[in-house]
């Protein structure tokens, strides 16, 4: 069960460390540009691309990518807990009585 909830996390948090890379290669044209900024693109922009809808551009700032982070977080720990639950179903005495 730990080594399911290890992979988990660190899906995740690879996945948000490319948002970041993603995020800060903004910067850099010729990043985004490269091949890797491309794949990276392809990675990231799907997901981005939700919370750009709802989210619009403050000037030349973007806040979509933290919103994104914060629920890509909350996701994470939902998921964690349930399969914690799901795992080990004792858990929710303890938790909850």
């Amino acid at each position: 069960m730990v080594v399911l909830l290890n992979l988990i996390n660190l899906a995740f948090y690879i996945y948000s460390i490319l948002i970041i890379i993603y995020v800060l290669s903004s910067w850099l044209p010729q990043l985004r540009q490269s091949a890797f900024g491309i794949v990276l693109g392809k990675i990231v922009e799907p997901y981005l691309s939700v919370f750009r809808r709802f989210i619009p551009p403050l000037g030349m700032i973007d806040l979509s990518p933290i919103v994104a982070l914060f629920a890509l977080q909350f996701v994470q720990r939902g998921l964690i807990f349930l399969i914690s639950l799901l795992l080990n179903p004792g858990q929710i005495i303890g938790i909850f009585g």
